[in-house]
């Protein structure tokens, strides 16, 4: 059936582009020739910037992008363009940076009006079709900037140029941040920082429901991560404590997907019952992070079991048929948001029969639901309490309910599913790559080992922009790949690449993470060569290079970097690395010290400047499997080499004796020990060196 309107979309690739391909309004993708159309007409840009698995952009469609009316208004007055926020994030920096500017907010959809010459000056979220709840309505924005544009042009001109002037000036943020004087980054004061930061993070933490803050609530891994080496270094229970509730309590509610196996976005409630149902690459990827550092610390089986199901949703719903993952679900099927994950009682109670009873008293599911006259399935009680009054004891019963999961599974499966993004982001793969990795070493898996390498030569296969050289593009699809990499994709790259050297220590990873850093210093440091750009130098099309340092729903690939800097200085002896990773972070000291939830992994970063880098060298002829056992414990800030026998190439593995068996060389802040000969007595001298260290 043809379509009644085709406009410039219907060239894209991205699924969420290709969604309003057929809308009624001219959309044209982030071109030249729309930038130049706009200038040559002298016309104001429209661009509306959204996900497609953005329930909002959705809604905003259907009301106004698919009217007729409201696109002949925008088509007579605007050149309009449609962005998908996941393949030109750096656009979306800027941009929302404007709309947060402009009225202190922000989100998806995001709508902004820029100059012909791409400058903004006017922007906001979600505009309704009729006025409503004090937002005006598309119409009437619509109508009004035409009418100042015609009539007051050089109000809109003057107010572009302002807040153009406002964005640069904040990305300078380097000006005004005041440092820290000593240069000495294992005194004391530093040590008293670190533990002010936990008390920062504890005070925003839900001490009944786990994570942080009230609704909506965010997973916040990097935060967890930060109290699991908190209580590391420091034995701090309450650290610990804390993290395993937050992961416990996600794990217990509707963000997690029972069924299937893997996470909701975000949950719209403290008690994690009811998830934004949008299913993201990268948050499955860093809750796996997390699942893996409490299964290293406990070896409790849920963590375990946790594991293995998103690995499996990864691999059934999100696996590309050449390698690598897709990007995202949608929250929404059938037009319902959730509804492919929702149940009725009775249609559990005709699935299961004579199960139901028990299965539904362990996951909350009643006649009347437990959400909208549905039922989301969560944990209402733990396991104990739950077998207890059936027949079963604790192995039946997790073997029981494991079957009732899978019948239900198999029922799903029948549903019309949520539409998936099946764009393939470098940046989101490597996350994952990474996460998959960590599993692996946590869990054993040659399984994992297997996936983790696999999709990692994918990405190189897929999204090098020439053979020979180590530049690489952002995203892929239908054979082709296209944008510049940016720094997040390098920077993500990097640390996976770091970890994977951990399966089998092929060095091959460690001299590509290397290339990809010289690369990435070579091509988006700053002009004070402190800090990276989120663009490539050769990037054009954007008003303003940004910095991006903050931790938020993925982490900053400026405090990525830093990490890589510190790691790959210390494995290649690069003490430039070193001191610019320092310099990094000493900048931003007063903000991680004074919003340590928004720079958790920068955070992170301050506890290996206080405690120090681990570094255990393994050699001997069984060097691969004695590295693996070093592994299966939770070790932060471990630098791990192997070899067979020494190495000149790497300081830490350079004049090391041959001995038959292996040999366990360990350092701690650039001060080496004698080598111990067998499992238990490294793992006796990093227990000592932590404990020293506290």
């Amino acid at each position: 059936m043809n379509a009644k309107f085709t406009n410039h979309l219907i060239k894209e690739t991205s699924p969420y582009l290709l969604q309003h391909a057929h809308n009624p309004v001219n959309w044209f993708a982030w071109t030249e020739e729309a930038l130049s159309k706009a200038k040559s007409e002298n016309k104001l840009i429209l661009i509306s910037i959204g996900y497609s698995a953005c329930h909002w952009c959705h809604v905003m469609e259907k009301e106004s992008f698919e009217n007729e009316n409201v696109a002949k208004i925008m088509n007579e007055n605007f050149v309009n363009i449609k962005i998908d926020r996941e393949e030109r994030p750096d656009l979306d920096h800027i941009y929302m940076d404007a709309v947060q500017a402009i009225s202190g907010g922000g989100g998806w959809p995001l709508n902004v009006f820029l100059t012909p010459d791409a400058k903004p000056f006017f922007g906001g979220t979600y505009f309704p079709p009729l006025e409503a709840l004090n937002r005006p309505s598309w119409t009437d924005v619509l109508m009004s900037i035409s009418m100042t544009w015609s009539q007051r042009k050089s109000d809109i001109l003057s107010q572009a140029e302002n807040l153009t002037e406002h964005l640069l000036k904040s990305n300078k943020f380097e000006q005004e941040i005041i440092t820290f004087p000593s240069a000495d980054l294992n005194n004391f004061d530093l040590k008293q920082k670190c533990e002010d930061m936990f008390k920062a993070v504890m005070k925003t933490a839900d001490k009944v429901w786990g994570g942080f803050g009230r609704s909506p609530k965010f997973p916040q891994t990097f935060t967890i991560q930060y109290l699991f080496q908190y209580h590391y270094f420091t034995g701090n229970k309450e650290a610990l404590t804390h993290a395993l509730l937050s992961i416990d309590k996600m794990l217990m509610g509707g963000i997690y997907d029972h069924i299937g196996g893997g996470f909701a976005r975000y949950s719209t409630d403290e008690e994690w019952l009811v998830p934004h149902f949008e299913k993201m690459l990268y948050d499955n990827a860093l809750l796996l992070n997390v699942l893996s550092d409490a299964f290293q610390l406990t070896s409790k089986k849920h963590y375990e079991d946790a594991i293995h199901k998103t690995i499996s949703f990864a691999q059934r719903d999100l696996a590309h048929v050449e390698g690598g993952f897709y990007s995202a679900l949608d929250a929404d099927s059938e037009g319902v948001e959730g509804k492919y994950y929702l149940w009725d009682k009775a249609e559990i109670d005709e699935i299961l029969k004579d199960d139901s009873a028990f299965f539904c008293n362990f996951y909350d599911i009643t006649e009347e639901g437990n959400w909208e006259g549905k039922n989301i399935l969560r944990i209402d009680k733990n396991e104990k309490g739950s077998f207890q009054g059936t027949a079963y004891n604790t192995q039946e019963f997790s073997i029981k309910i494991d079957q009732c999961l899978e019948k239900l599974l198999i029922q799903r499966n029948k549903r019309i599913p949520p539409s998936l993004d099946d764009k393939v982001l470098l940046g989101w793969n490597a996350l994952m790559i990474k996460a998959i990795t960590k599993a692996a070493l946590a869990l054993d898996s040659v399984e994992y080992r297997t996936i983790a390498e696999s999709s990692f030569y994918f990405l190189e296969a897929k999204f090098r922009l020439n053979h020979s050289s180590y530049s690489l593009l952002h995203t892929y699809k239908n054979g082709k790949a296209k944008y510049h990499a940016f720094l997040d994709d390098y920077a993500y790259l990097i640390s996976c690449c770091l970890q994977l050297y951990k399966l089998n220590y092929n060095l091959t990873f460690l001299k590509k993470a290397y290339e990809y850093c010289d690369y990435v210093i070579k091509n988006f440091s700053d002009e004070e060569a402190v800090f990276f750009y989120f663009t490539n130098i050769s990037q054009e099309d954007v008003i303003i290079r940004k910095k991006e340092i903050y931790d938020g729903a993925t982490p900053s690939g400026n405090s990525v970097m830093a990490e890589n800097l510190y790691q790959l200085a210390t494995i290649f002896n690069k003490v430039e690395w070193k001191n610019r990773a320092d310099m990094m972070s000493t900048i931003l000291y007063s903000s991680i010290f004074k919003y340590s939830g928004s720079f958790a992994i920068w955070a992170s970063l301050i506890l290996q400047q206080k405690y120090g880098i681990t570094e255990v060298a393994v050699i001997g002829k069984d060097f691969i499997s004695d590295a693996k056992n070093i592994l299966l414990k939770y070790t932060p800030n471990l630098i791990i080499m192997g070899s067979a026998t020494s190495n000149p190439d790497f300081p830490l593995l350079m004049s090391k004796p041959y001995f038959e068996g292996s040999q366990f060389f360990i350092c701690r802040n650039s001060s080496c020990f004698q080598p111990v000969f067998n499992i238990e007595n490294a793992f006796k001298k990093l227990d000592e060196l932590n404990k020293i260290s506290r």
